[in-house]
């Protein structure tokens, strides 16, 4: 413990001299951090010292916190308190120490002061809020720290100490994320210890309405408890008649730019008290105050937004009617806001604006309170002049865009209103009205000077028109035009020839004669083969005439799917098709002879 009252002593910041005090003061296995048994036992004198220090402050009748203060040749050392205090943070904040044992001392320190002490030790607390909020700190005091506050706030009259409240509760605003549960009240429970108190029956020689008296304070027991208001149906018709009361003589008497300009808020939210005096004599001065009447009707604003929130039960969600009464109110409550001076309307905006959000906060309750708080990415080092490859969702960027596009993807593919591929008749219809010579459309402009126009129309045609199609190569693009598009005196033009069509047909169809001919012949069964080679050479052993041989010939080569001599004459007609047909003979009869030739040869031998 000497050791400790010479440390803080010492002048400079305590990382210089803070580790070699402990180690000193325990003598530790480890170097830089303690083992579970001596955390206790430096605990132990640490909690014995600072009592110490409170006790003397405490005798020399000086600030606890400003005990030891002196001031040397123009510079001030800290009081011994607050030296102690740095040296416990800095080693808690090193990991040097366990991490709670700064927030047991600043508990023990607030519980043997003063509230006047108090105040100067949270002050101490809030210039630290930011080192005792890390990570490796907060996790191991912050129940510690929750139970000191809430202490402060119990010793702390809710009447006189309001800032000082309020900065607590600030405190632990910031210290705590905001998705901590244990400030969120999420079962909704009313405060209903927090009742206001008024006359009950009428003072002599006061000339006031009393009974309005009565019905305007009356009005905080439905404030206190709302959910009682829906629960009972005459509870929430009484509360209804009382309100119209008030509304109706707030807006009886008017208070004039004069009278809201005379009651500074500014200065009076210096000493604003947390509950207005209730008494009968001062009715009259209250309803001319604007702040006390903006603070009334700020009050049913608050209710009308709980009996509407969102989250409720089919049972606690109020009726039809109660939804109509509740609009009616609201807007009346609205209308008298904005006629409050000063600056109602903005004022009423803000107080709109803070019941929306609200809104939120209670769908976030409703949800379990998930945290808002996300884990910082680990971004991955990237080697030097390796290039990072973009990944997409869809495989490449113009796919993965093309699907943000829309919302509902499935229900904009089957939405009839798409964009969707055009007919062949829809497609050419400007290129058909740039070939009318009653458009007067300049050559230049003609749509078969867009390249990218042409190609899509001739992948469509070759899809959908193929007969169109097939005149790009006699006539361009504007063949493959559909003939009902095109003007009357156009359209012979590029219609074709029923005689060249009827010759084409017939080559065609003669070609295909032959081409199935040969594939006939090349496809002859072995089989067959085989019977006409033993039949040529049995026929070897006896002399052989010229009829047979040619029989023999006329039979082969009526099973290679050559025609015979008759279908010849029978098919003389077309002169076309006769050429082409004798031709093809002509080629039967020489492969016919090829065929026989092979055939004496393997006879002969």
């Amino acid at each position: 413990m000497e050791i400790f009252r010479r440390a803080i002593l010492q002048p400079g910041p305590p990382e210089t001299f803070a580790l070699q005090t402990v180690q000193q003061v325990i003598k530790p296995q480890k170097q830089t951090k303690l083992a579970q048994d001596e955390n206790q036992l430096l605990e132990n004198i640490l909690r014995t010292l600072l009592q110490e220090l409170v006790s003397s402050a405490v005798q020399s009748g000086e600030p606890i916190m400003q005990y030891g203060q002196s001031i040397d040749e123009g510079e001030s050392t800290r009081g011994h308190i607050p030296s102690l205090l740095d040296i416990v943070l800095y080693l808690c904040e090193k990991e040097h120490i366990e991490g709670g044992m700064i927030f047991q001392l600043l508990e023990d320190l607030t519980e043997m002061s003063t509230m006047r002490n108090c105040k100067d030790i949270f002050g101490y607390i809030e210039s630290k809020q930011d080192v005792l909020g890390k990570v490796e700190l907060f996790a191991r005091g912050k129940l510690v720290m929750l139970r000191t506050c809430n202490q402060l706030l119990r010793r702390l009259s809710k009447a006189t100490d309001v800032v000082f409240c309020g900065r607590i509760l600030m405190f632990l605003a910031h210290f705590f994320p905001l998705s901590e549960r244990s400030a969120v009240n999420i079962k909704g429970v009313f405060n209903t210890s927090n009742e206001t108190k008024y006359e009950k029956d009428p003072p002599d020689g006061i000339s006031i309405d009393f009974n309005f008296y009565k019905t305007f304070w009356s009005l905080q027991e439905h404030f206190c408890n709302p959910a009682s208001i829906s629960l009972v149906p005459i509870k929430w018709q009484k509360f209804l008649s009382n309100l119209l009361v008030v509304l109706n003589t707030f807006e009886a008497q008017p208070l004039s730019d004069e009278e809201g300009n005379a009651n500074n808020l500014e200065e009076e939210a210096a000493t604003f008290s947390i509950k207005y005096l209730t008494s009968s004599k001062l009715m009259g001065l209250e309803l001319k105050d604007p702040s006390f009447r903006r603070h009334i009707l700020v009050q049913c604003l608050v209710l009308f937004n709980y009996l509407k929130a969102p989250g409720k039960t089919e049972k606690d969600l109020p009726s039809e009617s109660m939804k109509e009464e509740i609009k009616s109110y609201e807007e009346h409550v609205k209308k008298l806001l904005e006629m409050t001076p000063p600056k109602g309307k903005d004022f009423l905006h803000k107080v709109e604006h803070i019941l929306e959000r609200e809104k939120n906060w209670v769908w976030w309750k409703r949800d379990g309170c998930p945290p808002f708080e996300k884990q910082p990415v680990e971004k991955k080092v990237v080697q030097d002049g390796a290039k990072k490859r973009p990944r997409w969702r869809l495989g490449n960027k113009e796919l993965s865009q093309l699907w943000k596009w829309s919302d509902q993807n499935p229900n904009a593919l089957t939405d009839p209103q798409r964009v969707q591929t055009p007919s062949i008749a829809e497609y050419w219809k400007p290129l058909a009205e740039d070939m009318d010579p009653a458009a007067g459309i300049e050559a230049e402009y003609h749509h078969k000077n867009n390249r990218v126009y042409c190609w899509k129309g001739l992948r469509f045609s070759a899809r959908q028109d193929l007969e169109g199609f097939s005149k790009f190569t006699d006539h361009g693009v504007e063949g493959v035009v559909p003939i009902e598009l095109l003007p009357p005196d156009f359209r012979s033009k590029y219609q074709s020839k029923p005689n060249d069509r009827s010759k084409r047909a017939k080559k065609e169809e003669a070609k295909g004669t032959a081409q199935q001919g040969e594939e006939n012949q090349i496809a002859t069964p072995a089989s067959e083969n085989d019977e006409g080679i033993r039949g040529d050479l049995d026929a070897s052993t006896t002399p052989m005439d010229a009829e047979p041989e040619t029989t023999g010939v006329t039979d082969m080569v009526s099973q290679g799917g050559s025609p015979m001599p008759d279908e010849h004459q029978k098919q003389s007609s077309d002169t076309d098709a006769g050429q082409e047909m004798g031709q093809l003979e002509a080629d039967s009869e020489a492969e016919a002879g090829i065929i026989e030739g092979e055939v004496d040869l393997d006879a002969a031998s």
